[in-house]
């Protein structure tokens, strides 16, 4: 299968420095460097179009817009790019979950994909007005997609859960295609979820040792549930023409950091209640040093920010060969983002993915012809 690769859409904030937050942790002044207007978040969505990327991740949160009202707006001045939406279960009936998904794809021409993010984070999900528990949560998103998935099939339904009831819940229309389901977490009520109702299980970019480790307890959990599961990834990228280069810029990156910062946000990054994110941390410690966890992986943006703390630092070819061994253990999809998103889309775009057409990885959505006469 070729690979897919995705961005993402920088809507807490863009910067040449590291954006830090996300999960309980504030954003850092950098994500003021350039405010995620909608103006300059189509820049980099069109950008990424026409460089062959399939569609953008938009992260849900406190901490950043919201990303259904962002996208809808963003995808009127985009053209076949798909829209990775974020959010949480818990904020809003599965109902209605399911009717503004239909709407979304009649309104989009068939351009969304849902991120469904349980929240690993009890303080921020009762600012939403939610307040069960992390294992109360899971339950509730598996009755949630439960329902949504029998809407979706154009059933009337009638659900009296633990958590969720409804009565009667039936879509005036469909969504055509039906949208993929994409779900991440680590811990191990989500990969039950996962096997159930996912199709494409998210990862944040550990080893590929440790990827392939999960991959393989998702891939026996859905073999029970009579169901395949796709598998993706989340990074960040910083790829130059030289490895010098790019690590040099991983240097001047890391070099923009307080030492405060890191240990203000590694206090409250330890507080998390997301497994996730007690791997991600278990990966550098908070230490600056020897952050290159496996060749070409680098664990410094975790430093500062929530979720995704790694990035394949190096040279164009040293990136793509990191992208074949991720490949190897099972991962089909990439979504992909960088310090600025805009610039480093092309580094990515220009540097990378010609090199993995070559070899027959990937194809582009646009075509090289369709590229030059843009």
């Amino acid at each position: 299968m070729p690979l897919t690769f995705h961005w993402f859409l920088p809507t807490n904030g863009d910067s040449r420095e590291v954006v830090g937050g996300g999960h309980g942790t504030p954003v850092t002044a950098s994500g003021g460097d350039r405010p995620p207007s909608v103006e300059y978040l189509t820049l980099i969505a069109r950008s990424a179009e026409q460089l062959g990327f399939e569609g953008a991740l938009t992260p849900t949160g406190t901490w950043c817009e919201d990303a259904w009202l962002t996208t809808a707006m963003i995808s009127r001045h985009t053209e076949r790019f798909k829209f990775l939406v974020a959010f949480r279960p818990g904020a809003l009936s599965p109902t209605l979950a399911a009717q503004m998904a239909a709407s979304y794809q009649w309104q989009s021409g068939g351009r969304l994909l849902l991120n469904v993010v349980t929240g690993g984070e009890s303080a921020e999900q009762r600012a939403f007005g939610d307040f069960l528990d992390k294992d109360g949560r899971y339950a509730r998103t598996d009755e949630f997609l439960h329902v949504v998935r029998k809407l979706w099939r154009g059933e009337t339904v009638d659900h009296a859960g633990e958590h969720l009831t409804v009565e009667g819940a039936r879509l005036g229309r469909l969504p055509d295609p039906v949208p993929p389901v994409y779900f991440g977490g680590s811990s191990p009520a989500a990969l039950r979820v996962a096997a159930r109702h996912a199709d494409v299980y998210l990862t944040w970019g550990e080893p590929p040792a440790a990827v392939a480790e999960k991959i393989g307890a998702v891939r026996e959990l859905a073999a029970r549930e009579g169901r395949a599961v796709r598998f993706g990834i989340r990074l960040h990228t910083i790829t130059r023409d030289r490895s010098a280069d790019a690590w040099a810029e991983a240097a001047r990156l890391l070099d923009g950091i307080d030492q405060k910062l890191v240990d203000d946000v590694q206090r409250g990054l330890g507080r998390s209640e997301s497994e996730g994110q007690r791997r991600m941390l278990a990966l550098h410690g908070g230490r600056r040093d020897a952050l290159e966890i496996h060749p070409n992986l680098w664990a410094g943006v975790g430093l500062v920010r929530g979720g995704a703390g790694t990035a394949m630092v190096g040279s164009h070819e040293e990136v793509a060969r990191l992208v074949e061994e991720y490949h190897a253990v099972g991962i089909d999809e990439f979504v992909l983002s960088g310090y600025p998103h805009l610039e480093e889309a092309y580094w990515f775009g220009e540097g990378v993915l010609p090199l993995l057409e070559r070899e027959g990885l990937w194809h582009s959505p646009v075509g090289r012809r369709a590229l030059a006469r843009s």
